[in-house]
């Protein structure tokens, strides 16, 4: 892995995301919903749910990556997932801060797949090797990108370790 990184900071985070929104905007596409992946989607979900006035912004949890350049083997959905009941016309869009390998943002795509009308995706960034080209995209890139929220040593640590269901 290269040493050279994407730097994220908290003022370009602000640019990209309303940038992000205005190419959904732009497109005409009017998601009924937000589905932010978490926990890196979280941030950028909330910031489209503002700037295209969608107040339904729904959380997913998915845990993929254990550490920098290190996953599991597939992405797993954490409970609760969302309930989709009622929305069959529904128009989503999907969330997140980067399509690296996009097998997140693919089992997220297969989840809401049959549930609702149409499900689009949109991304600060997407990595070349990304199963999933995203609808919307900030920017391209293959570094690796340290964002705001996760450059820093957590105040806190806790034992995530992965249990057998």
């Amino acid at each position: 892995m290269s040493s050279e990184r994407e730097i994220l900071s908290w003022e370009i985070f602000g640019e990209s995301s309303r940038a992000l929104a205005q190419m959904v905007a732009d497109d005409g596409y009017e998601p009924d919903m937000i589905l932010s992946i978490a926990r890196g989607g979280l941030l950028i979900g909330g910031a489209l749910g503002y700037a295209l006035s969608v107040k339904n912004v729904y959380t997913m949890n998915v845990e993929f990556y254990t550490g920098v350049d290190e996953r599991l083997d597939v992405p797993r959905i954490l409970p609760p997932a969302p309930d989709f009941v009622d929305v069959s016309d529904a128009k989503i869009l999907i969330a997140d801060d980067v399509a690296d390998t996009g097998h997140t943002l693919r089992s997220v795509q297969e989840f809401c797949a049959g549930k609702v009308a149409e499900v689009r995706t949109a991304v600060i960034y997407e990595k070349s090797h990304s199963v999933v080209r995203c609808d919307y995209v900030w920017k391209r890139t293959d570094q690796w990108i340290n964002f705001p929220w996760s450059d820093k040593d957590p105040v806190a640590r806790r034992n995530w370790a992965v249990k057998d269901a």
